[in-house]
């Protein structure tokens, strides 16, 4: 399997985490103020969730322009 090959699965595994982590704040969200202790938490995994997604997506910009 090539690099961008392992880059693209990686990818796609890091969107689904990243849209389970928007879900799990959204269903969060509608439930307040129940849970609202945990809203610091969440909120913190869907950002790195989706930070750690756009890094991998410009790693792969970078390695299709090589």
């Amino acid at each position: 399997m090539s690099d961008l090959e392992i880059l693209k699965a990686e990818i796609r595994k890091l969107s689904v985490k990243a849209t389970k982590a928007k879900m799990d704040l959204h269903d969060l969200s509608e439930e307040l103020p129940v849970n609202w202790t945990s809203i610091m938490a969440v909120a913190q995994k869907a950002h790195d969730a989706f930070a750690e997604l756009e890094g991998k997506r410009e790693d792969l910009k970078a390695l299709e322009k090589a």
